[in-house]
């Protein structure tokens, strides 16, 4: 039998399987609240020991694009618990991916009251789709004070907790994908001369801070953290080698001095070895890798050393039964590109399964 279907066990991780489903924007939260559709979709794809949702926002600052989740209402957090119920009865473990766009977003997206905001005033290049406008470019961030910061950091928190209200699992912070997290990590983003920004132990800060926060409210047992190296996303230019790699080692072992319950890397052909290494070294828990993966890499990835969980994105999202396709050696559907963020069931709830 694949490792992938057997069972995992370690910590709280308590799984079906080594099968992980990845976080992916889906923009069907039609007035940022989750539903009745979404709950279908991830009723659809619990074969998956572990569901990870799709970035969630904390706080209204956080609504970069059209259509994603929220966490922080309490309308939003009674929402959510239709889809933990389903996903509980169906027997896998669902956690909740807190993502705060920072720049990566346009004032047309967000609520009332709620602003742009960033490391620095520093726009990201290139446009993003709004409902009300179309394409437009990226406006010029707000740059977070100090005092903003610890709201920042205050509001991941409560969302931490209505996570746990909710009936999740636990929550996973997105530190990657050129979001804010990530935007505080880059130097070319994160100009700041304060303390949070400059040096690698002031430029990780934040990630470690809002971890270490949400950890005391909730449990280090119940946190995940999303990481990507060397990632380019969201505008992020490239730096210097030897001071990401510097960075990735430091966030692993802080993280492991935080005793969370996983890192979540999103791999790319960029990432030296000895990153990957630095990483396992420095992170005693479990570690989940992700992008590009099929079946078969994903299984000798398993063997490999590095990974203790895969997850798939696009695998899960053409195929809601993948774990019984990888079981039959079946072949697998490909997503439709265009439905990817349409509102609406087509290319979301209509894939078939076997």
């Amino acid at each position: 039998m694949n490792k992938l279907l057997m069972p995992y066990h370690k910590g709280a991780l308590q799984l079906k399987n080594h099968l992980v489903m990845a976080p992916m924007t889906r923009s069907r939260a039609i007035d940022n609240l989750p539903n009745q559709l979404m709950a279908d979709y991830y009723t659809q794809r619990s074969g998956a020991g572990l569901i990870i949702t799709e970035g969630t926002a904390p706080s209204p600052d956080a609504l970069g694009y059209s259509r994603i989740p929220g966490i922080f209402s309490n309308e939003q957090t009674e929402a959510w618990k239709a889809i933990t119920t389903a996903v509980h009865t169906a027997g896998s473990k669902i956690f909740v991916q807190l993502m705060h766009t920072g720049r990566i977003g346009h004032p047309a997206n967000l609520p009332a009251g709620a602003r742009l905001v960033g490391p620095s005033t520093i726009k990201a290049a290139g446009d993003i789709w709004t409902d009300t406008l179309g394409k437009q470019t990226y406006p010029e961030p707000e740059m977070l004070t100090s005092d903003a910061i610890a709201t920042v950091i205050e509001e991941f928190v409560h969302a931490a907790r209505n996570a746990m209200e909710a009936g999740f699992d636990g929550v996973e912070l997105h530190g990657a994908n050129g979001y804010l997290v990530e935007q505080f990590l880059n130097p070319h983003v994160n100009n700041r001369t304060d303390e949070w920004g400059g040096n690698i132990t002031n430029r990780t800060r934040l990630a470690i801070r809002i971890v270490q926060e949400i950890a005391a409210a909730i449990g280090a047992d119940k946190v995940g953290v999303r990481f990507s190296p060397y990632s380019t996303l969201g505008d992020l230019p490239a730096y210097d080698e030897q001071e990401v790699h510097d960075t990735y080692a430091l966030l692993a072992k802080e993280m492991n001095n935080a005793n969370i319950a996983y890192l979540h890397i999103g791999m790319s052909a960029i990432i030296p070895q000895k990153t990957f290494d630095a990483i396992r070294g420095g992170f005693k828990g479990t570690i989940i890798l992700c992008n590009g993966l099929t079946p078969e890499t994903a299984e000798q990835a398993l063997h490999a050393g590095f990974a203790d969980l895969v997850a798939f994105g696009r695998a899960f999202l053409a195929n809601p039964d993948l774990e019984k396709r990888i079981a039959a050696n079946a072949p697998l559907h490909q997503p439709d590109y265009n439905t990817l963020y349409t509102p609406g069931p087509v290319g979301y709830t209509d894939y078939l399964s076997l």
